[in-house]
């Protein structure tokens, strides 16, 4: 029987912009009810453990509370309409993403700072409360979670050195690297690629964008490069399916 999944990429929920969004995608999830919601990581951005920024005079003012609390508004906006409904709740998978991994990454260099009530602990984003399985890092690199023939991951890696897969056709990089239907986020971007067998069987490779509609100052004119909004997958069944690219300004106009 054939699925539908509804992925989520990278939301970077961030305490200087607002979480209106979440409340759009929390009534698409209401109104299409998909069997699997996928949360593709950087649910949270947390400015505040920024290693980039960190000296800078942009680095001035931030603040880990309010890092968490910006995430956790935009976790509860986002499945608040679920919750209130009486309809079948989705599977819900959340990834590691490399800026939740920045919580680790700091402890394991000032581990001073861990602590479960005043200090900085990776349970602080509260992913169990919104998510049926939390898939972290393996390592140093995302974790992979597979579900009917897909394998998701924050970023796919490439190499001995665990390089993200990138590069300008990068959903056929994914398929010539793993040879299965796999999904990624984390560069913004999105592209589309399709690969069959001698019997016809599709493997698909997608680079699924990013879920902000506010632009980041570190980024510039990168910012126009990037796609947002959430993809549809219908009929998903051993790997194969029909994506729906959905805008965040569609969402907005839809639910906004």
């Amino acid at each position: 029987m054939s699925k539908v999944h509804l992925v989520l990429p990278d939301p970077h929920a961030h305490p200087d912009y607002n979480n209106d969004r979440a409340d759009w995608v929390g009534q698409l999830i209401k109104d299409i009810k998909p069997d699997v919601v996928i949360n593709m990581g950087d649910a949270a951005d947390l400015p505040s453990l920024s290693s980039f920024d960190k000296g800078k005079a942009s680095f001035h003012g931030r603040n880990y509370e309010k890092d968490i609390n910006s995430h956790l508004d935009f976790q509860d906006r986002m499945w608040a309409p679920m919750r209130k409904s009486k309809k079948k709740q989705p599977l819900r998978i959340v990834l590691e993403g490399n800026h939740e991994h920045r919580i680790k990454r700091v402890l394991e260099s000032d581990p001073h700072l861990e602590g479960g009530k005043f200090g900085v602990s990776f349970k602080d984003l509260a992913f169990d409360d919104y998510y049926h399985e939390v898939v972290e890092y393996q390592g140093q690199t995302p974790g992979i979670y597979t579900c009917d023939g897909i394998d998701y991951a924050h970023y796919f890696i490439s190499g001995v050195m665990g390089r993200p897969v990138g590069g300008e056709h990068h959903a056929a990089s994914l398929i010539s690297k793993n040879f299965t239907s796999c999904t990624a986020a984390h560069s913004h971007t999105v592209d589309w690629a399709v690969r069959s067998n001698p019997h016809g069987k599709k493997i698909m490779g997608l680079v699924c964008g990013v879920y902000q509609d506010y632009n980041s100052p570190w980024a510039g004119r990168i910012n126009d490069l990037w796609w947002r909004g959430v993809v549809i997958k219908r009929g998903v069944a051993d790997g194969q399916y029909s994506p729906q690219f959905i805008s965040i300004e569609d969402l907005r106009k839809e639910y906004g």
